[in-house]
């Protein structure tokens, strides 16, 4: 692991890069500190996927070999612990909605082992132990939400359309109606994709932003910076960051990934980087059994 070199974005070191079996991945160690949940983020190394999957796709919809999926997610599985199985995850159906779905216990096994009965869905929730959470990911975030009161989690895709629409505060109504989750006890994570100087957009996309938020935010926050010749620079972490202290997450409570996925084309999949021929990303959250 050590000749792998990653690229970070500032200087906090807010994610760690740990094996287990050969399978690498990434954790925030101050979720762990929590000792409620378990998750993950994976990466591209350790798994048994070959040519432009290599090596841990997590996507069935991509082209990939059923039987080298399955056994990804074995993998991953593994990683987790505590005996799970395919039948424990229950994975998003994305298609860069705002759309959050409550997950029980016979949702177990949608995704790798069941196939999903819905669509449209960019988010989940649960408080059922045991079931891990999935979100699918290439360049997009994935933000982790844990209220360590109620016992409840959740975890959502949050692409650019997602982000726009507030997928995040969304996120947190679901939770709370649900599970009577405060706002003000949730720690929550922005995980790895890509970065603001990374993230160039054009006018048609800024414009969507700027219909949401006012001037004033886009730039004090350092949500929408302009760029030589009519380009952008999109910041989603910093969106998503702002959207959750809207919506009352405490400061202190918000950790920010420090791992660009463009700017580490060895070790995670990127959009931009690799197009449509690659893998799939994936985050994963639990609640500890």
């Amino acid at each position: 692991m050590s000749n792998i070199q990653i690229k970070r974005y500032g200087n906090e070191h807010t994610m760690e890069l740990r094996d287990h079996n050969g399978l690498k991945y990434l954790v925030f160690p101050k979720i762990e500190e929590l000792g409620v949940v378990d998750h993950l983020f994976s990466t591209r190394i350790g798994g048994v996927s070959k040519g432009c999957f290599a090596e841990t796709n997590l996507s069935y919809t991509r082209g990939d070999d059923k039987e080298a999926v399955d056994e990804n997610y074995r993998l991953v599985a593994d990683a987790l612990g505590h005996g799970r199985t395919l039948d424990d995850f229950v994975c998003t159906f994305q298609t860069h909605t705002t759309n959050v779905k409550v997950i029980t216990e016979e949702d177990r096994g949608k995704g790798p082992k069941i196939q999903r009965d819905y669509t449209d869905i960019d988010g989940l929730v649960t408080n059922v132990p045991g079931i891990i959470l999935g979100t699918f990911h290439a360049d997009c975030p994935p933000v982790f939400f844990i209220d360590p009161v109620k016992r409840a989690i959740g975890l959502s895709h949050s692409g650019w359309k997602g982000t726009k629409g507030r997928i995040s505060a969304k996120t947190i109504e679901k939770m709370h109606e649900n599970y009577g989750t405060e706002s003000s006890d949730l720690i929550c994570a922005i995980g790895p994709s890509i970065c603001g100087p990374c993230y160039e957009i054009g006018e048609d996309v800024a414009k969507e932003f700027k219909e949401v938020f006012t001037e004033d935010e886009l730039k004090d926050n350092e949500l929408l910076v302009p760029y030589p010749n009519g380009k952008y620079r999109l910041y989603l972490w910093n969106v998503i960051r702002y959207t959750l202290l809207q919506s009352g997450v405490k400061s202190e409570n918000i950790i920010v990934t420090d791992i660009c996925t463009r700017c580490n084309p060895e070790l995670l999949f990127s959009h931009r980087v690799h197009g449509e021929k690659r893998g799939n990303l994936c985050a994963f959250l639990s609640i500890k059994q």
